[in-house]
């Protein structure tokens, strides 16, 4: 396989689009969100945390506090793979969201 067949595979692969979950163990505070990639956004958000460049200042200031070990890191939810590559999901994802943001009772005081 050459690397522009290879390149081709790795855009045609679906991606686990989903919501995802970064709790802070000591104070339940909670970033929730939704993504078409949801296990990258996470690995994007460790990434920020731990260079100190995520832009919530909250939660940063956690993350510097406690470590990775103070914090849960995880995908709660993933959509099926649609049947078309190129198929918008975003009304699925908000869907999601909100489904999730209501089954863990979520307010503004507990949120980053």
């Amino acid at each position: 396989m050459d690397r522009k067949e290879a390149i081709r595979r790795y855009r045609e692969k679906p991606r686990p689009a989903g919501v995802f979950r970064v709790l802070h163990k000591s104070s339940g505070r909670v970033l929730v969100g939704a993504s078409p990639d949801a296990p990258a956004r996470l690995s994007r958000i460790q990434a920020q945390l731990e260079m100190s460049s995520h832009p919530n200042k909250a939660l940063q200031h956690d993350w510097d506090a406690d470590g990775r070990e103070g914090f849960e890191l995880e995908v709660l939810d993933v959509l099926p793979p649609p049947k078309e590559p190129d198929t918008d999901l975003s009304d699925d994802l908000e869907t999601l969201l909100h489904l999730w943001t209501e089954k863990l009772d979520i307010d503004s005081g507990v949120s980053y």
